[in-house]
């Protein structure tokens, strides 16, 4: 299968086009297959590009201007096993300089994520996801797929043709307001579901021939996360998990091979239907005896 890096569970989404290149789907396969753009996976480089204050562990923030009190994000430099593990935020006074890490200036604005489709550096494709205002430890309770974010375009096609003139393919790009913060060569694997049927396809011929086929129009819809502090495993199987969903939502356990939390999610539901898909969601917080919608707070 020329797709690499892609889970078992989700294959299923790849049955609809097999491209004749190699095409990375994780960022592991993705940073191996494109030698020349990997460089992208430098997050300190990545802010100071663009004039945040950032350094990595070791320089003192206050030593960089920031006030004691001042807020600051800390954050591996590059981890392609899972982007944000270990990030959290701190005082500038207070940072553990671990190493392989940096710290940035404490962003404030919305999170979005975008997956762009890429000819010769020209974006011809965007989809624009935008994390919902609860959050658990610093990560977004759910996302809504397929919003309109013409300010967001604009600012990643000029920076995608300044920095990726010869690349082809799909990339993906996390900003907070118009700041990015991350990218990846690779797309948001657990928001394909929701780009049509046309989209894999469109992305596959795009690599192989050069040719843009517009996939048409985004369907869009949500996606919400488990979390859980627990390591132990967790007591239910797949079958009784998808016994709580309802007509057109999905539910997936995310647990290692030893069936506990991945990343601390333990699983993740989707649906076209905000509504359908959080009570879907709260009946898995209850029935795994996680957190409860007194613990979410606004990011």
């Amino acid at each position: 299968m020329p797709y690499h890096g892609v889970a078992p569970e989700r294959r299923f989404l790849f049955d609809a086009a097999a491209p004749r290149a190699d095409i990375g789907v994780s960022d592991a396969a993705a940073w191996r297959l494109n030698p020349r753009h990997r460089w992208v996976y430098d997050k300190l480089g990545l802010a100071l590009s663009q004039g945040v204050t950032a350094a990595p562990a070791g320089v003192d923030p206050c030593d960089m201007g920031l006030a004691p009190e001042e807020r600051v994000f800390v954050r591996p430099i590059t981890n392609l096993a899972g982007m944000a593990v270990g990030a959290h935020a701190a005082r500038a006074e207070a940072v553990s300089h671990v190493p392989g890490t940096f710290w940035c200036r404490y962003l404030d604005g919305e999170q979005s994520s975008t997956d762009c489709l890429v000819r010769d550096g020209e974006v011809v494709w965007f989809a624009h996801t935008v994390a919902g205002a609860e959050w658990q430890d610093g990560r977004p309770v759910y996302w809504r797929i397929g919003v309109e974010r013409p300010a967001n375009e604009a600012v990643l096609a000029r920076w995608v043709a300044a920095n990726l003139p010869d690349y082809t393919g799909i990339c993906n790009f996390e900003l907070i307001g118009d700041t990015l913060i991350e990218a990846h060569l690779r797309g948001s694997n657990g928001f394909f579901d929701f780009y049509g049927p046309d989209f894999i396809p469109a992305w596959a011929h795009l690599v192989d021939t050069g040719e843009w086929r517009d996939p048409g129009r985004l369907p869009g819809g949500f996606l919400f996360s488990v979390f859980t502090g627990r390591r132990e495993a967790v007591g239910l199987d797949l079958a009784q998990v998808r016994g709580l969903a309802e007509p057109g939502v999905t539910v997936a356990l995310d647990l290692d091979g030893e069936g506990r939390p991945a990343n601390g999610r333990v699983a993740i539901v989707r649906g076209a239907d905000y509504a359908a898909a959080r009570r879907v969601w709260a009946a898995l917080c209850e029935a795994l005896g996680v957190r409860s919608e007194e613990e979410l707070s606004p990011r």
